[in-house]
């Protein structure tokens, strides 16, 4: 099948969404949670978290514009920290649910069975159930012109994760915890390793 721009832009507008937010390849499932000023958490899925480097350690997401209510963001921006927390097989639905649009005053924790709780005096909430926990420091934020969406970067400042994840070399195996991925919008699925090739130099 081919597809132009002219086809694309004409679509019907939720079967054009499903069709983009798949031609990427399968997304990282994360939770991204946060804590307002008063003292309410949040919590709610993203897919868009990428690796941005090592030393100093950062990772970015994308926030969709704020022309509406954006708690992630009001909270990040307000107080400087968030935690992003791995998705695996056992909270799925859970995970899912905080895609749902609450009032501000809301907290999805008292929505779903995932469970807040608070490591070594950070101000953010983490996933109790999540294998992977990442303290994070918000570092800046780029906005990008072309469809008003919000490019945030982060350091990394605290990581948890279950000691049987981690290989002598520092590799972290997500099938160990059954990590998930999605594809699309809506749809996961919880990937085995295949291979692990070694460094490539040229032949």
């Amino acid at each position: 099948m081919h597809l132009s721009r002219k086809a694309i832009d004409e679509m019907n507008h939720l079967y054009k969404i499903n069709l983009m937010n798949s031609i990427s390849g399968y997304k990282p499932a994360n939770l991204i949670a946060t804590k307002s000023e008063d003292g309410t958490s949040n919590v709610a899925v993203f897919s868009s978290v990428v690796h941005y480097g090592s030393s100093p350690a950062i990772l970015g997401f994308v926030l969709r514009p704020t022309t509406v209510a954006r708690n992630t963001y009001d909270n990040i921006k307000k107080t400087g920290f968030y935690t992003i927390n791995a998705i695996n097989e056992a909270i799925i639905e859970d995970a899912h649910h905080t895609s749902a649009k609450y009032p501000s005053g809301v907290s999805e924790f008292d929505k779903t069975d995932l469970t807040e709780i608070y490591k070594d005096d950070f101000f953010a909430p983490y996933v109790a159930e999540s294998p992977i926990k990442i303290g994070m420091k918000f570092l800046e934020e780029h906005h990008i012109k072309a469809n008003g969406t919000i490019l945030i970067l982060g350091e990394v400042t605290d990581l948890y994760f279950k000691d049987s994840m981690l290989s002598e070399d520092g590799f972290l195996n997500l099938s160990e915890e059954k990590i998930a991925a999605i594809n699309g919008l809506d749809t996961y699925m919880v990937a085995k390793e295949y291979q692990r090739l070694s460094y490539q130099r040229p032949k």
